[in-house]
């Protein structure tokens, strides 16, 4: 074989690596192309010949063991297959990869110079859902801590809190596994009763998932004392009149005993009661009293009572004018008309207790009697004037007649009257 005195020059490329014989009329090379597999996946690893000439081609793992020689198998690992062996590819399989398998492998062509090109394999691994871990109960006015764990991810995973749509700011710790990593994000909010419910997420993202995402949802537990309020009946309640009283209660966790109580008594024999329901049938005035619904729970305790106050039964009468009868002569009596009235009081000793009262007024003997008051009045009233009305008129007489005597007396005087025509006396 005529060898000539030939320099051939091959241009690098990133991923080419190039066997060039010196003083041969070709020159051998071979690529190898870089793979990303999720873990548990299937990688494929190439390498591609060129103007291969039956050289020989060895393939080894990150541990620089020998997989393949010339296509045969060295390494006994049956994750490992050979697929495709011809003068322009070489291809192996591997198969449930796992973070362990990443790293280079070495695709080498032995020459006068030995040559090899990497062919790197990376593995993701994607996050599972993330958990949501509390650190000590949500108690009302009280701070809860959240922490959202994503113990597992390649790369480190993004973690994300969310509540209504608002990101809640929370702070990030990252921990590395050595070929994986855990993340976690601790959130502190401040709890309030009406927070009970509340719902809450974790939101992981990976490079991965792509556009997904992996979300653990969260509902916000609150523990509260309970509250206690009576539902008291519609009305006023009589002798003989049935009582029916309900308790609601609320509470986290909800009270599972409700105790209903008399202060400074005991219940009635005829009480009845069925969980929040307290009921008594017949009523009568021995009932009354002050009772009282009871319930608690592991963070407090809260009462309501509730006053009764039964009211006699009152009669109502009405008066029937006397019809005559055909067998028997009746004296009739004039009668006055009389209106029974209802009317609502309250009681004294219960402000909350209404009273209803019945009153027969006689309207007709009122009536006359305010008449003839008013009679009375208006006769005074026109007597009074009328004589203050006669007095005056009698002075203005007296008086003008005073005054013509006078002019008379003034008359005789300057006339020289003697004492002959008489003699009279004026009181000016």
């Amino acid at each position: 074989m005529a060898f000539a005195t030939v320099w051939n020059y091959c241009v690098p490329l990133t991923i080419i690596t190039v066997a060039c014989l010196v003083r041969t009329a070709h020159c051998q090379a071979v690529q190898a192309e870089n793979v990303t597999v999720l873990e548990g996946g299937t990688a494929q690893i190439s390498c591609r010949l060129q103007n291969y000439d039956g050289s020989i081609v060895v393939i080894q793992n990150p541990r620089r063991q020998t997989l393949f020689f010339n296509g045969t198998r060295a390494l006994k690992d049956d994750r490992f297959q050979m697929v495709l062996f011809t003068p322009r590819l070489v291809r192996i399989e591997l198969t449930n990869v796992s973070v362990f398998d990443e790293g280079g492998y070495f695709c080498q062509l032995y020459t006068d110079a030995t040559h090899h090109q990497v062919a790197t394999l990376s593995v993701l691994v994607p996050p599972e859902t993330p958990t949501v871990d509390v650190k000590q109960e949500a108690v009302e006015g009280g701070e809860v801590e959240l922490t959202c764990v994503s113990p597992r991810s390649k790369p480190a995973a993004t973690l994300r809190w969310m509540r209504n749509g608002r990101e809640i700011p929370g702070v990030v710790s990252q921990q590395d596994n050595g070929k994986t990593f855990s993340v976690s994000s601790t959130i502190r909010i401040p709890v309030e009763r009406k927070d009970n419910g509340a719902a809450l997420s974790c939101e992981a993202f990976h490079p991965a998932l792509g556009t997904q995402r992996r979300v653990r949802h969260y509902r916000l537990d609150v523990f509260f004392a309970p509250t206690v309020r009576i539902v008291p009946p519609s009305g006023i309640l009589r002798e003989g009149d049935s009582l029916s009283l309900t308790c609601s209660v609320s509470g986290n966790p909800l009270p599972r005993n409700i105790q209903w109580s008399k202060i400074n008594d005991t219940l009635p024999e005829r009480a009845e009661i069925s969980g929040p329901t307290f009921q008594i049938s017949r009523l009568s005035q021995s009932h009354n009293g002050t009772y009282l619904c009871q319930a608690q729970n592991n963070f407090g305790r809260a009462a309501d009572h509730y006053t009764l106050l039964v009211y006699d039964n009152v009669s109502v009468t009405t008066t029937v004018p006397p019809t005559p009868t055909s067998t028997q002569p009746l004296t009739s009596h004039p009668a006055t008309p009389t209106l029974l009235t209802r009317s609502f009081v309250l009681d004294p000793k219960d402000p909350g207790a209404v009273v209803e009262t019945h009153s027969a007024v006689p309207y007709a003997v009122i009536g006359g009697v305010l008449a003839l008051l008013v009679f009375t009045v208006i006769c005074v009233l026109i007597v009074t004037i009328w004589c203050s009305v006669r007095q005056k008129g009698s002075y203005l007489t007296h008086e003008a007649s005073g005054l013509d005597e006078h002019g008379e007396v003034q008359e005789a005087f300057l006339n020289g009257n003697d004492a002959s025509q008489g003699k009279k006396e004026y009181l000016l």
